[in-house]
């Protein structure tokens, strides 16, 4: 059921956050070591700062995945409650 509050409430598939950061992190170092062995020092520096980025969003989804059902909801959790009332 639709309550329309859905994009305040709306819950992340963080299983599928997690494996699209493990395909990131893999392309991040392949393009860090190739740049650096290529001589390009400008493009291995910028893969190897989204390697940082991707290394904290996953360490991120990690945390909210050990953090139980509040952040990883089964089928038996209930949807959240909309807000009683909303602010003008």
């Amino acid at each position: 059921m639709r309550t329309g509050s859905e994009p305040t409430t709306a819950r992340s598939p963080l299983r599928t956050r997690f494996w699209l950061s493990v395909w990131g992190l893999v392309w991040t170092i392949f393009g860090t070591v190739a740049f650096a062995l290529a001589g390009r020092p400008g493009w291995a520096a910028a893969c190897a700062v989204l390697w940082l980025i991707v290394t904290i969003d996953m360490t991120m989804i990690l945390r909210h995945i050990r953090q139980g059902p509040h952040y990883q909801p089964g089928p038996d959790v209930p949807p959240y409650r909309p807000p009683e009332h909303r602010h003008p």
